[in-house]
């Protein structure tokens, strides 16, 4: 059965200026509803209107999938478990940093890289309004190839670690892939500018190539095909050689 995506987009602004897009998808089929990403804690009562709008109330979220345990993919979860009765599952190793209650927990990161990180996060908190990190315990732990027909939808995780050990997408029979921050649309399709692990990275960007992919719904930025973003990549290698 063919899914119905509705992507939600905030704007997020730092220091003034516009950053970009931060999405989050509401995956709709007859069992109910699928949230995928939660946003920055300051825009819980905007993501709650759009989750309304689409129809999705308390009773009928079935699940909130976090692509990774970043602020602006996390900042709802919590509140949004307890408003609307949904479960949380995360990548089993996400799961440090959601119950620590902070993206740098993730038990990967060296103590000193931790605690430097922290130190600039919690700088940049203070200079915004992105709201605090409200830390949980999922309910379900997440690995690759995790079916979700379970919970009435056509899809399946993928894990797709490098911007985080723990990184996942949603992919779903009809070929559209949710990849978090694997991959984003800032001003074109490309590769996110932040990774943890560029090997692992770069192995889960081989990985798409394996993957019958028809559209890319990236966490920053408009839905690309898989064409867009080869032409994209042939782009910016042309223009480095020059």
């Amino acid at each position: 059965m063919t899914l119905e995506i509705k992507t939600i987009g905030f704007s997020m602004r730092m220091l003034g200026k516009n950053m970009g897009t931060i999405n989050c998808y509401l995956l709709k089929s007859e069992a109910g509803y699928l949230l995928i990403d939660t946003s920055f804690p300051n825009q819980h009562a905007a993501l709650v209107s759009e989750l309304e709008a689409g129809g999705c109330r308390p009773g009928n979220l079935k699940l909130i999938v976090i692509t990774h345990a970043d602020l602006d993919h996390v900042g709802n979860a919590a509140s949004l478990r307890r408003e609307f009765g949904a479960q949380i599952a995360v990548h089993q190793e996400e799961v440090s940093a959601v119950a620590g209650g902070s993206m740098t927990n993730r038990k990967e990161q060296p103590p000193f890289q931790r605690a430097v990180t922290q130190v600039v996060l919690k700088l940049i908190v203070s200079m915004t309004n992105f709201g605090d990190f409200e830390k949980f315990t999922p309910d379900l732990t997440l690995n690759d190839g995790y079916d979700l027909s379970a919970y009435g939808f056509d899809a399946k995780v993928i894990h797709l670690p490098g911007h985080s050990k723990g990184s996942i997408g949603v992919m779903t029979a009809d070929g559209d892939l949710i990849c978090g921050d694997l991959l984003w649309n800032m001003r074109k399709p490309g590769s996110h500018s932040i990774v943890d692990d560029q090997a692992e990275f770069q192995a889960s960007l081989k990985k798409l190539e394996s993957l019958n992919i028809r559209t890319v719904y990236p966490g920053h930025g408009e839905p690309f095909t898989m064409q867009q973003l080869q032409n994209s990549r042939k782009s910016s290698r042309s223009a480095g050689s020059n």
